[in-house]
């Protein structure tokens, strides 16, 4: 059964990020330093994305796998009312493992899209010849504060949305039901957490010695107001365009998991 999940997750995983690549690439490039036209505007909007389809399958599949192992083990030893917590940490221990495989893949992603000239090959080469692969893991830190926030929102509230569904219809949720309680949850997550991915952002993209290379998360949003003003706006650069991608990624990526899972499920009991 784990290994129909982990299956099940990259599927998903791949899905989503080669589906909704280009609006991640416009939220990159809103959040750049440099700024939208610059970081490239609506040109080359797939620059990117073959890191970013190469990271999807492993990391998603990492991530499913850690969280289902982790809610399966401590289920048992807690009641029911403890189950939004069991949640949280399960989703907190899948996001910790996942980004030490995906971190590589997305310092790659956001350098190609945010310098629409170099390709994801190029981005890499470019990276490991700067700073070798401790730059391939530039923004971890930074990176898991944001997602540990948007995992403890996003991951229990797609449970209690298909239990609640569940629970009214008197058997679990189809496919489409799992896929519009990813989509509710993702935006939700995604909308709250977008000041921690501007910070995440800057610092993938920040050139090595700067002073975003050093810095912890509060101190890029201190860096930020001081240099750029406007706090609230530019905190929440591409809020818009990153809750909808997260949105409909969160449809995407839930609904093919659920229909990945039941297919690959099927198969095993018939065979």
């Amino acid at each position: 059964m784990l290994q129909i999940k982990k299956k099940s997750g990259g599927i998903s995983g791949t899905a989503v990020d080669v589906i909704l690549f280009p609006l991640d690439t416009l939220k990159t490039r809103l959040q750049s330093a440099k700024g939208f036209a610059k970081s490239g505007g609506f040109r080359s909007i797939y620059a990117g994305v073959a890191s970013a389809a190469s990271g999807s399958a492993p990391s998603a599949a990492t991530f499913f796998c850690c969280y289902e192992l982790t809610k399966n083990l401590a289920k048992p030893r807690v009641s029911s009312s403890m189950y939004p917590v069991v949640h949280m940490f399960a989703a907190t221990v899948g996001e910790v493992m996942s980004l030490f495989v995906r971190n590589p893949f997305e310092v790659v992603k956001q350098r190609a899209q945010a310098y629409a000239h170099l390709t994801s090959l190029q981005a890499l080469t470019y990276t490991l010849a700067e700073e070798g692969v401790r730059g391939l893991y530039r923004g971890y830190c930074n990176t898991l504060v944001r997602e540990i926030p948007f995992a403890l929102t996003q991951y229990p509230l797609w449970e209690v949305l298909k239990s609640v569904w569940s629970w009214q219809q008197g058997h679990t949720v189809w496919a489409w039901q799992s896929s519009l309680c990813g989509a509710v949850s993702g935006g939700v997550s995604a909308a709250v957490t977008t000041p921690l991915d501007v910070a995440k952002t800057r610092v993938m993209l920040a050139p090595k010695g700067s002073l975003y290379t050093q810095a912890s998360v509060i101190q890029v949003l201190l860096i930020i107001k001081s240099q750029e003003g406007m706090y609230g706006l530019v905190l929440f650069s591409g809020v818009t365009v990153r809750t909808a991608w997260i949105a409909l990624g969160g449809a995407v990526f839930f609904g093919v998991y659920e229909k990945a899972k039941n297919v690959l499920q099927d198969k095993l009991e018939n065979q």
